[in-house]
């Protein structure tokens, strides 16, 4: 049973974590420019806080030392303190008139991962971004991956880093050493069906491979955007199960409360056809529900 937040609209929702700390849920609108949190015992009518930006952001993380780092459409700023003043760490090296920033989280070791996206969907020079801030580094963006249109899917286990082009409908993974940062070739994990494959054999859409993150079982769940439903994928990329979704364009999901075993999911209402939100009029709020599976917590910033 999933159950939307009340005062959580937006046109476009991305990137959220829980706080453990704070008891919070973060997360953000795109087009809205904003970042929003949650205040206070979460249920369905719980207040959120809403911190506009001055550009779009497109991930957020926690940080170690308190706030936030921020990645907008320019570069990746800190956010020492919500509604405070934001401080610049890494201009995005990519021209920020077609390419702007998108999905991206931290790893267990404290850098921060960001992809780019190519707003007019014509050239494949998305590219997967690291940052590193430990130890008194100064911050720069390091490319790791490219050739994608729209960066998405991001995710870490302790050997294996999943990454996404979403045009492609496939959902790829590498392996990965955390301490050298450095990465293996590529094996796809799934290959979804697109909307031509999936018309040509009479099949209906299942959507295209968005936001994802981890259970504690390693299992990978990604949101299937335009095909209303989260996937659970095992470590061979079979489908172990399919949740379905109140609303046609489900972007990102994460576990959290307590227990973390509160699954969350953000949803998009950005360009949907008028009768497609008369029949989802929630489109756009952030939905919850029980799993009985455990989630894993958010890893944060360190700098």
């Amino acid at each position: 049973m999933w159950t939307a937040l009340t005062h959580s609209l937006c046109e476009l929702g991305e990137s959220p974590f829980w706080h453990p700390h704070e008891g919070a849920l973060y997360w953000l609108d795109i087009p809205g420019r904003a970042l929003l949190r949650t205040r206070g015992v979460l249920n369905a009518d719980v207040p959120v806080e809403r911190w506009p930006m001055p550009q779009e952001p497109g991930c957020i993380a926690p940080a170690r030392r308190g706030g936030l780092v921020v990645a907008l459409r320019d570069g990746v700023y800190r956010a020492p303190s919500w509604g405070g003043a934001l401080q610049l760490m890494a201009p995005a090296p990519h021209d920020a008139a077609t390419l702007r920033f998108n999905d991206g989280k931290c790893d267990p070791l404290g850098r921060f991962w960001a992809g780019s996206l190519n707003e007019p969907k014509t050239a494949r020079d998305a590219t997967l971004y690291c940052l590193d801030a430990r130890e008194g580094r100064q911050p720069a963006l390091q490319p790791m991956l490219n050739d994608a249109i729209t960066a998405n899917g991001l995710a870490f286990t302790p050997r294996t880093l999943y990454w996404t082009d979403t045009p492609s409908h496939a959902i790829r993974a590498w392996d990965w050493q955390p301490v050298t940062n450095t990465l293996g070739a590529a094996r796809v994990l799934h290959q979804f069906a697109d909307k031509a494959g999936c018309a040509s054999a009479g099949q209906p859409y299942g959507g295209r491979p968005d936001g994802a993150t981890l259970d504690a079982q390693g299992r990978y769940w990604v949101a299937m955007y335009e095909g209303a439903q989260l996937l659970c994928l095992d470590a061979e990329g079979a489908v172990q199960q399919s949740l379905p979704v109140p609303a046609q364009c489900p972007t990102m999901p994460c576990f959290g409360g307590d227990d973390l075993r509160t699954l969350f999911v953000t949803t998009g209402r950005k360009g949907r056809p008028p009768d497609e939100l008369q029949r989802q009029p929630q489109a756009g709020h952030v939905w919850m529900t029980r799993t009985e599976v455990q989630g894993v917590p958010v890893d944060f910033f360190d700098d």
